[in-house]
Formats: structure tokens, C-alpha cells, sequence
């Protein structure tokens, strides 16, 4: 099997993800209660998961350009959304987490994200003034 290497943004986004949940749950563990730094941690890793899982997803969608891929890649979709939708429940109704918490958690990818366009766009910006 020929693996396919990661392009150098997916890895550092990768390390970003767990760089930023790291810091918000070192500041919540600070500042607030266990419910609320709890919820931000496990929403960190339901959303770093979930990317994870996206990435192989699509990864195996690209090994295999011939045949019916749509299918099941939509399949695994689904069962993910699923299971995130019953963990998510769980720790919603028996009040492990607080939901304001599980949110920022969950938001881990989304900052990252943002963080990474500003960044790169800020990166242009620069290089085309010194030009």
C-alpha cells in the first residue's frame, strides 16, 4: 500500500488543534469550575476527532478516484454524525459538562481554522509589501 504523505498545512493544523485546546482548557482549569473546563476538553476532543476522522475519510475518498466511493464515504459520514450527536447528548443531559464549555471545546477546529487564514493572509500582506 502506498501511504499517502500529509501535506505540511494538515500537519500543522493538526498541531495547532491540540496547541489551542491545551491553552483553553489550562485557562478554564484556572478561572472556572470542573464542569466548565471538562466540557471544554471534551469538546476539544470530539472536535479534533471529528476532523481526524474527516481526514481519513477523505483521504480513503482519493486513495480510490475509480468505483463507488460516494457510498460509503457518505455512510461513514453519517455513522460519525451520529455518534457525535449520542456523546454529545449524554454529556448534555446528565450535566458532566457545561454546555457554554462544551461549545468553546468544540470550537477548537473552527479558532484554528480562523487563526490559520489570518495568519497566511497576513503572511501575503507582508511578503507583497517587501516586494
Amino acid at each position: 500500500m502506498n501511504p499517502i504523505v500529509k501535506d505540511p498545512l494538515q500537519k500543522r493544523l493538526e498541531i495547532t488543534n491540540w496547541i489551542i485546546l491545551a491553552v483553553l482548557f489550562v485557562v478554564s482549569f484556572a478561572l472556572a469550575g470542573p464542569a466548565f473546563y471538562l466540557g471544554v476538553l471534551l469538546g476539544g476532543f470530539i472536535s479534533i476527532l471529528n476532523f481526524h476522522g474527516m481526514a481519513l475519510g477523505l483521504r480513503g475518498l482519493f486513495r480510490n478516484p475509480s468505483g463507488n466511493v460516494k457510498g460509503p464515504t457518505m455512510v461513514k459520514y453519517y455513522i460519525r454524525l451520529v455518534l457525535t450527536a449520542i456523546v454529545l447528548f449524554f454529556l448534555i443531559s446528565t450535566d458532566t459538562v457545561n454546555v457554554i464549555g462544551l461549545l468553546i471545546g468544540l470550537s477548537v477546529v473552527v479558532i484554528n481554522m480562523v487563526f490559520t487564514v489570518i495568519t497566511a493572509l497576513a503572511k501575503k500582506n507582508f511578503s507583497e509589501e517587501v516586494s
